[in-house]
């Protein structure tokens, strides 16, 4: 890799990295900002007017069999996984919850092994292990809840990114990343409208810091955030761009100590080191073999 490749490669690594760390302020704009108990509807709110937003920009429209791709990447990276975020989220501490998704790039792994025959590279590999266990650390509380639909639905979550994150790279749809993810947005948004209008109670009369709210998570949480994400997954391998998504709990702790005041033990600031060191050895494991490969 020449040290021009190599300059953009960590530069799509950084570029990919605002996605998770502009998820990770999803909570605290939720619970300080939001009506409380509207889980889908925020979902909703949050991905399909940025959808429909990008498609109204894009001009790109899927043909044939390209339909039946988008449904389904739409499902696993959208439609599937918010409900599914949401559901673990009621039911677990936000911790457990956390934990749980940080197996994802260990699910890419084995994906990619099972389907491409490529076995995962030892550091990679050793690193995402090392990442569960720091985020553990950071996270976990001995008098943590273990609630069995909400550890199914947390795996499930992950599950369903994790392969939402590897088709999408697989499949590479002919389609500019403004359009990918507007069409991603939109039909992943109308999945979540029939919960929505079936399970949240209706939304009360909104004032000017809840619109504020959910026009954030609209506009920074979906629009930007999936595009620069899926930009990512075009440029970075799926286990590189998954184990990204740690960074995304460690914001929100970072951002719960500056904001809201709460404490960070000398436990948690050990398991924080630990995930940051984790998601640098897993993107410098995917740079290695172009590396390797420079004459």
């Amino acid at each position: 890799m020449s040290a021009k490749n190599e300059t953009g490669h960590w530069r799509d690594v950084l570029l990919t990295a605002l996605t998770p760390m502009i998820w990770g302020s999803t909570y605290i704009v939720t619970t300080q900002l939001l009506p409380p108990d509207r889980p889908f509807t925020a979902a909703l709110l949050r991905v399909l007017p940025a959808g429909l937003l990008l498609l109204w920009m894009g001009g790109w429209r899927p043909r044939g069999e390209e339909w039946g791709r988008l449904l389904i990447l739409s499902a696993l990276n959208i439609g599937a996984f918010q409900a599914l975020l949401f559901v673990a989220a009621y039911r677990l501490p936000g911790g457990l919850a956390a934990v749980v998704g940080a197996c994802q790039p260990l699910l890419v792994m084995a994906l990619a092994w099972r389907l491409d025959s490529r076995r995962p590279a030892a550091l990679a590999l050793w690193a995402s292990l090392i990442g569960v266990a720091g985020m553990a650390a950071l996270l976990l509380s001995p008098g943590s809840r273990w609630d069995g639909l909400g550890m199914l639905a947390a795996f499930g979550g992950a599950v369903s990114m994790a392969c939402g994150t590897y088709l999408t790279r697989r499949w590479q749809l002919p389609a500019p990343v403004t359009a990918l993810t507007g069409w991603q947005l939109t039909l992943g948004g109308l999945m979540l409208l029939p919960l929505a209008m079936a399970i949240d109670p209706p939304l009360p009369s909104l004032g000017w810091t809840q619109v504020a709210g959910y026009a954030y998570l609209a506009l920074f949480g979906a629009l930007l955030a999936y595009l620069l994400w899926f930009r990512g997954i075009a440029r970075l391998s799926p286990v590189a761009v998954s184990s990204l998504g740690l960074l995304s709990p460690l914001t929100a702790v970072v951002l719960g100590w500056a904001l809201l005041g709460q404490a960070l033990s000398a436990q948690s600031l050990l398991g924080m080191a630990v995930v940051l060191a984790s998601v640098l050895a897993v993107q410098w494991s995917g740079a290695a073999p172009a590396r390797s490969g420079r004459g």
